[in-house]
């Protein structure tokens, strides 16, 4: 019985991957300004704002509930424009996962960008669904902010 898994999704996107990659790394309350009903705020905890270490806590709203979840910024690539966040703590985890790691990075294609969004993660138990619902709430989230960018 596998109980560890890998989720990955791409998305067509209009704005810049270094736009997105700065927005999620440098400036993610903007971010809930700009999502208000599905991002209400990012806060350091430890550290420096989009540096490796750093220790952030996001509140948002998924699927209708009000949500938390506390990340380490495990890894920062500028070439590729990308970051992996390692979930400790919040509602990602408890009941669900023993391991929660999200990995966003914009690759080029064509004459546009896609963003790539990997979820790997360890369930604590065979009946843990996968973590689809979540995957659904980023991709909106970055088709949201995608179409913000290009108004």
């Amino acid at each position: 019985m596998v109980l560890t898994g890998k989720l990955i999704m791409c998305l067509d996107i209009s704005s810049r991957g270094d736009m997105f990659h700065d927005l999620f790394r440098h400036r993610p309350n903007d971010m809930a300004s700009i999502i208000p009903d599905k991002l209400h705020g990012c806060d350091i905890l430890e550290g420096e704002r989009g540096a490796v270490g750093s220790v952030i806590c996001w509140d948002y709203t998924q699927d209708g509930e009000k949500k938390r979840t506390k990340e380490i910024i495990e890894e920062v690539d500028e070439t590729n424009h990308k970051i992996v966040l390692n979930v400790i703590e919040g509602d990602l985890l408890g009941d669900l996962y023993k391991s929660f790691k999200i990995i966003f990075h914009v690759e080029p294609k064509g004459d546009g960008q896609l963003a790539i969004w990997t979820l790997e993660f360890e369930k604590l138990h065979k009946d843990v669904p996968y973590p689809t619902s979540f995957m659904d709430y980023i991709l909106q989230v970055t088709i949201d902010i995608d179409a913000h960018n290009n108004e």
